[in-house]
């Protein structure tokens, strides 16, 4: 599936779940810096949108309604991603609008979020540094324990895999472990042999994609 093909089946699994105000929120068009986040630096990062929600109601501190620009919730988490622009509404933000700002986080940090915000200019100027930050904030979550009979190139496959919830093949494995297609197929074969991985499907002559052991448990460290 192609980027545009994800987005676009993933807003229109949002936009039927809405209603109301949320609802009215995804179907502005100017929501340039959400679009630019989501394909940008989340799909180039996971491939999907799974467990990626944008526009997330929640109830603030005043009993009222908050939206916040993406939420991810996998349990036992639940990461607020919010994108900060810096422009003549920001810069001349009045105090009240200021303080009510830092409260409203303080709250969602109470309530159990863990909130990630990243500026307009690092997602348009240094996506792959934003990917990255993705990659490690997921990857410390939700971490695989540790198994003595593997090597830390194994390791960091099946915590890949584990983040990304995808097939994978030999070759993004080179490019993520930085190694010759070679090597990663050979690390990628002795996991199965091991029982962490099995074959998604094959070609005529080599193997295409691992996913995970079906059952394969990753308990959180």
């Amino acid at each position: 599936m192609t980027m545009e093909q994800g987005y676009a089946d993933w807003m229109k699994q949002q936009t039927a779940a809405a209603s109301g105000e949320r609802k009215r929120r995804l179907l502005l068009e100017q929501r340039h810096a959400e679009e630019m986040f989501a394909k940008q630096i989340w799909w180039q990062a996971f491939g999907h949108f799974e467990f990626l929600y944008t526009e997330y109601e929640v109830s603030d501190f005043k009993d009222g309604q908050r939206f916040l620009d993406f939420a991810y919730i996998r349990p036992p988490y639940r990461i607020c991603f919010e994108i900060d622009g810096y422009g003549p509404h920001h810069r001349d933000i009045d105090r009240d609008k200021f303080a009510d700002g830092l409260m409203r986080q303080n709250h969602l940090v109470l309530d159990g979020w863990t909130v990630i915000r990243f500026s307009y200019d690092d997602i348009a100027k240094k996506p792959r540094q934003c990917q990255q930050l993705l990659h490690q904030l997921l990857g410390k979550l939700y971490a695989i324990r540790q198994q003595p009979n593997l090597s830390p190139h194994q390791k960091e496959i099946l915590r890949y895999m584990h983040i990304v919830q995808k097939p994978v093949s030999p070759k993004e494995i080179s490019h993520h472990l930085d190694i010759s297609d070679r090597y990663a197929r050979k690390l990628l074969k002795d996991l199965v042999e091991k029982h962490n991985l099995s074959h998604a499907f094959k070609g005529t002559k080599r193997i295409k994609a691992y996913t995970l052991q079906s059952g394969l448990s990753f308990p959180i460290l």
